[in-house]
């Protein structure tokens, strides 16, 4: 039976702690290149949306490795890229950990969730240091339902950002005053209008956010766009 050693163990632990609070691609990258880089070295790590039927449906490309943009274009294709022949090929072998030799890219490690009904992931691993083992793929085995997860809530909060409404530049203003605790007065000496102005601008983002009060304008604002 494989089991990882005292150094491992504790990277493990650590890998699978910080993927809790993975809630955005910037947070999933960092993470990728800490507790993941420890664990599992790698040069580019893809990221797969499956729809229902198993099929890519959406390709992120984070990587520290330096790529050429029509690498990294070609990468992130779920159409014409080397995904969909990767996951058929993952499927073909029973959905198990699959050793890939991606060329330029070198020796590759993908496992997934399969296809789910909210929607399933694959990740990908190229430019390991060389060829992966049963322990490497015990790993990623490991960590996949914290990747999932993390995927899911990064492609939740980018579908809120779609659907949620823009604030305009001066809402925007406004809500970075907020954020940095001040008052309806302080506010309006800082932009030069005045503290009712103010509150007439944040009465209306209230009711355009769906809230009832500055601290929750402020969370409901971090997943908006800006108009």
């Amino acid at each position: 039976m494989l089991s990882p050693d005292a150094r491992q163990q504790e990277y493990l632990l650590h890998a699978i702690d910080g993927a809790q609070g993975i809630g955005t691609q910037r947070e999933l990258f960092l993470w990728s290149q800490g507790a993941l880089q420890a664990l599992l070295p790698h040069g580019v790590l893809l990221c797969i949306e499956l729809d229902e039927q198993g099929r890519a449906r959406k390709v992120d490309c984070l990587h520290s490795t330096v790529l050429a943009p029509s690498a990294r274009a070609l990468l992130c294709d779920p159409a014409q890229g080397p995904a969909p022949a990767w996951l058929r090929q993952w499927q073909q072998g029973g959905m198990r950990p699959l050793a890939l030799q991606a060329g330029a890219m070198g020796h590759g490690l993908m496992h997934g969730s399969g296809p789910l009904a909210m929607g399933g992931s694959a990740f990908v691993l190229l430019g390991l240091p060389g060829e992966p083992g049963r322990h490497a793929s015990w790993l990623l085995q490991l960590l996949l339902p914290y990747l999932h997860l993390a995927q899911q809530r990064i492609a939740s909060a980018a579908q809120a950002a779609a659907l949620a409404p823009a604030v305009s530049p001066r809402q925007a203003e406004i809500l970075a005053w907020l954020r940095e605790g001040k008052s309806n007065e302080e506010i309006g000496r800082q932009l030069g209008i005045s503290a009712l102005t103010v509150k007439n601008h944040l009465q209306r983002l209230y009711r355009q956010l769906g809230v009832h009060n500055r601290a929750h304008a402020v969370a409901r604002s971090a997943v908006q766009p800006h108009g």
